[in-house]
This record gives structure tokens, C-alpha cells and sequence, in this order.
């Protein structure tokens, strides 16, 4: 498994994986956002030895705090410590760029993502209510 900064050919095979694991309701990246992410952003992919996108994490840059927008891991790859990898490599260049902090919006129903966070130092700050299309609340956590 090799981790990696995204690449401008990335985008399809992003957008596709995005697509296998997000639902309408949870916002799902297009093509076009993820290429623009790829330039803009912190975007990281896990890819296995034969090329496979086994998954990716994406931060935004902001000015004075960067949030993690999403994290997502190929069913085939999970647990296996794929999002462990990417959140500790994430939180690394996010340092090395300057950064003391970062947050996210998380499913108040997603208990597996929440643990993952939780375990890198992330804390529950606030309950956003209705976040999601489907009418889930989210928790906003900061690092």
C-alpha cells in the first residue's frame, strides 16, 4: 500500500469510489470537484500495489483552520488500518504546513468514523441539527 499525494489522472477513479460509498444525502464529490481538489487541496490516496484507489482523505485549506471534508476507504480495504494511515499522514502535512488545528463534520450516526477521530484527538465541539439531506445531525469536531 502505497500513500500518496492525488494526482490530476486520479479524478475518474476518486469520483468513482466516491460513488460506491456516498449516497445522495451525504454530498458525493463529482469528477470535476475532485480534479479541482487535487490542485487545491490536500487530497491523499492509498493505492495498492497493483494501482487500486483503496481510498483517500481530502482536507480543504483554509487560511487559519483546514477541515478534513472527507475520508473514504474502498468496502474491499477496510479494516485493514487504511484510515488510520491516511488520518495520521494527514495530520502530519497538515503540521508540517503550519497548521495547529482542523476540523470536521461528522454523521451523529457514523459511531465507526467518530471512534476513528476520536482516537486521532478530535473532540465533539457542537451538534449541527438536520446537516444532512436526509435529515441527520452532525457533530462538528476540531482537532
Amino acid at each position: 500500500m502505497t500513500l500518496r499525494a492525488a494526482a490530476a489522472a486520479d479524478a475518474a477513479a476518486l469520483e468513482q469510489l466516491e460513488r460506491t460509498l456516498f449516497s445522495a444525502e451525504n454530498y458525493p464529490l463529482s469528477h470535476r470537484a475532485f480534479y479541482y481538489h487535487i490542485r487545491h487541496s490536500l487530497l491523499l490516496i492509498a493505492q495498492t500495489d497493483s494501482g487500486e484507489t483503496a481510498g483517500y482523505v481530502l482536507a480543504l485549506l483554509r487560511r487559519r483552520e483546514p477541515k478534513l471534508y472527507s475520508l473514504g476507504i474502498a468496502p474491499a480495504y477496510r479494516k485493514m488500518g487504511i484510515a488510520s494511515l491516511l488520518m495520521e499522514r494527514m495530520l502530519s502535512e497538515l503540521d508540517t504546513r503550519g497548521f495547529m488545528h482542523c476540523m470536521l463534520e461528522v454523521r451523529c450516526d457514523n459511531n465507526p468514523a467518530i471512534d476513528l477521530y476520536r482516537r486521532f484527538g478530535f473532540e465533539i465541539v457542537k451538534t449541527i441539527k438536520v446537516f444532512y439531506k436526509d435529515g441527520c445531525d452532525a457533530y462538528l469536531m476540531r482537532h
